[in-house]
């Protein structure tokens, strides 16, 4: 007897759904099919066929899974792909729709303001500031002459904000905490790095003195003597009749006077 042929229609037994890939990675399509004679398989991006090329690739494995390789991924390669099985006896197909997120750009760290130097009396709070972007953000280190500054050192605290605002606050300023600062930028693309002097004050230097104000319509000798001043003795003046005076001398009398 002739042994008669059977045909089976393609089915599919394993199936992606809808993906989310990275752009610039590998994007990877599985499916097995099953169907007699083995079905040939079409790959479908937005209606129109996806060929062979440097970045798509088709395989078939050993255990009848077919794959849509797609390296590197790109934002042309986002949309809804179709595979389509057929055979003799007819073909099915799955849809699913591919998602691709945008490739994070890299920017090495950039100053927009930098560290100036600065000086304040001791005793003082002072703030040494700059503002840094970068993408990603970039991560911060700050040294004090060449050697790195811990983050819980006391007196100093470190602090930064979404704007690329970096700050390092010391609070009082010591002596002991002049000179020279660095702080350093890094992120996955680059380094940059700015440096500035610090000086402290002794005390004395903001001790200035107040100049002295008069007041409207009172005698300046008033004011001065307002301040503690014994101004007729320290400095007598035409006011003062001992100015002209002599011990040998009798003072005269003088309407004039």
């Amino acid at each position: 007897e002739a042994v008669q042929e059977r045909f089976f229609r393609p089915y599919f037994l394993q199936a992606p759904g809808d993906m989310v890939a990275h752009e610039g990675r590998l994007c990877r399509l599985d499916c097995k099919v099953s169907g007699l004679p083995t079905p040939d398989l079409t790959w479908l991006l937005n209606g129109k066929p996806v060929l062979p090329d440097g970045r798509h690739k088709m395989l078939v494995r050993e255990t009848g899974v077919h794959s849509l390789l797609i390296d590197p991924l790109s934002q042309n390669d986002a949309g809804t792909y179709t595979c389509l099985a057929t055979n003799k006896t007819g073909q099915n197909s799955f849809s699913l729709e591919l998602t691709v997120v945008a490739k994070e750009v890299q920017k090495a760290p950039m100053f927009l303001e930098k560290l100036q130097n600065c000086g304040v009396p001791e005793g003082y709070p002072v703030r040494l500031e700059c503002r840094v972007v970068g993408m990603p953000p970039p991560i911060f280190y700050w040294k004090k002459d060449n050697e790195t500054i811990p983050s819980n050192r006391e007196r100093m605290s470190m602090h930064q904000d979404t704007t690329g605002y970096v700050c390092l606050l010391i609070q009082p300023a010591k002596k002991a905490d002049a000179g020279w600062y660095t702080l350093s930028a890094k992120n996955e693309a680059g380094i940059v790095s700015c440096t500035a002097r610090l000086d402290i004050y002794a005390q004395w230097h903001r001790q200035i003195p107040q100049p002295i104000k008069l007041r409207p319509g009172i005698s300046r000798y008033a004011n001065l003597t307002g301040q503690g001043l014994d101004i007729f003795s320290a400095f007598p003046t035409t006011e003062s009749p001992m100015l002209f005076s002599s011990p040998t001398q009798k003072v005269v009398e003088s309407e004039e006077l």
